[in-house]
This record gives structure tokens, sequence and C-alpha cells, in this order.
């Protein structure tokens, strides 16, 4: 993603650290406007989103136990792209892991990025349709702690409102796939 693509000048690498998931830098950086200071990042290769409509017009999500805001929250089905896969696949693969369906028929909703003042993740966000229920039951990393939960649109745009635990990038996708679904919500 290269939106108004800008790079500050690296004046020094003070911090590095790679994780399972992310990597952490922290550097002395000259951004464009001259300012220069000390700054981290959370660096990531990116996630991939999708969601999922069943044919009687039900969104597909996860309530998904998260610890690091101690609860469980509602997500559409993500994971984080791995270095063989495309978003696409990557998405693919995570919506039969932790919902139990495939999607046959898959739109490119947009991309975003997740939280710019600290990460460099990019979100890419899908439409799936024409979904088949498979028999095989969720297929769960060891550290996943999820359930499958249907919801119409509408309930999805009530739980929101009211506050419920739903996670940003399950927001900001559902607002790309309103006018993909004819919501007038």
């Amino acid at each position: 993603m290269t939106f108004g693509h800008e790079p500050p000048t690296l004046l020094k690498h003070r911090l590095s650290y790679s994780g399972r998931k992310f990597g952490f830098d922290v550097s002395r950086l000259r951004l464009p406007n001259g300012v220069e200071g000390d700054w981290e990042c959370i660096r990531h290769p990116g996630g991939a989103l999708c969601i999922p409509v069943t044919t009687e017009g039900k969104l597909v999500l996860v309530r998904q136990y998260r610890f690091a805001v101690q609860g469980r929250l509602l997500e559409f089905p993500a994971g984080t792209v791995e270095p063989d896969e495309t978003p696409l696949e990557t998405v693919q693969r995570e919506i039969e892991e932790e919902t139990g369906y495939r999607g046959h028929q898959w739109e490119k909703l947009g991309e975003f990025f997740l939280a710019p003042g600290y990460s460099d993740e990019v979100i890419y966000a899908f439409l799936a349709r024409d979904l088949e229920k498979l028999d095989a039951p969720q297929n769960l990393d060891e550290d996943e702690d999820m359930e499958t939960v249907l919801m119409t649109p509408q309930e999805l745009e009530q739980a929101i409102q009211i506050g419920s635990p739903v996670d940003s990038k399950s927001i900001s996708s559902f607002f790309l796939a309103r006018s993909y679904l004819n919501l007038n919500l």
C-alpha cells in the first residue's frame, strides 16, 4: 500500500525485535517536515479478512478471545498473510479453519491501514459468497478460542451502534461491504 508514499530519513536504527507474528523497531528519523525524533513501529506482514455471506443473507462471524483486551470480540474471519501466500489465499484458508465454511465467489472490497500511528499493518478485505458448509469442524490453531456466530447485517449494525465489542477491522470492512450488499441500514 503506497498512499502518498513519503518515507522518512533513517538517521539511526536503535532497536529491532522479531516475534512470531510481527516485529518491533525503534529508530531515530527525520520526517518529511524536518522534525527529528525517535519513533517506535510495529512491523507486520499484513492481514486478510473476509465478510462471508450465506445464501440466506446472514453474515458469518467469530466471537474470539483476545488476551490483549482480556475478553471476547466479535470479528469477521481473518489472519496474518504468510510469506508464501497472497491475501486472498490467506483469507480462503482462514474462513475454512475458523468457521467451517468455504467461499466459492470472492470479491475484493479494498485495503486499509489498521493503526498507522504505530504500525505498518495493512488489512486486505474481501467479500465471500456462495458459501459451502464443510463437513469438517473448525480447524483452530492451539491458541485460538472462538465460536462461529451468524448474524443479519441489521443485527451486526445494531451491535456496533450499542457498543458491543466488535473489532475495528471488522467494523471498517463491514462499512466497505455495505454498497456491495445493497444494505439500506
